[in-house]
């Protein structure tokens, strides 16, 4: 296993971005009338995934920021879940890529509630 130096080497943080990339991706094609709501609401929501998988790891020295950080991840990542549901539901997207990008948070949490109860791993 190689010694993770920064962020952008965690497989969370990975993941994250590239589903993260896939959510902006598909919610180019969301109707117009949709761009002040859903589609800002997910591609949000979406990026902060990653975007909290990096504040948590400069905060590692500090067991109860990286875990609250994590945790901020965690539900950012149960949000957009909720968001593709509902992108779902409108028919914005189809039954397989719902499937698809919900399995990918799904992994993405279960990856960052490892971290969580282990805080003492990551730690500098």
């Amino acid at each position: 296993m190689e010694k993770i130096r920064k962020h952008t080497d965690l497989n969370d943080y990975k993941l994250s971005f590239e589903v993260g990339m896939e959510v902006f991706e598909i919610s180019k094609k969301f109707p117009k009338e949709e761009r002040y709501s859903l589609t800002d609401q997910i591609r949000r929501s979406s990026r902060s995934v990653s975007g909290n998988i990096a504040e948590a790891w400069r905060k590692r020295r500090y067991p109860k920021s990286f875990v609250a950080k994590l945790s901020d991840s965690d539900g950012e990542s149960a949000e957009t879940q909720v968001w593709l549901d509902y992108a779902l539901a409108c028919n914005y997207i189809e039954q397989e890529e719902h499937d698809k990008l919900y399995d990918k948070y799904e992994h993405i949490m279960a990856m960052l509630t490892n971290m969580i109860t282990k805080p003492e791993q990551w730690k500098l």
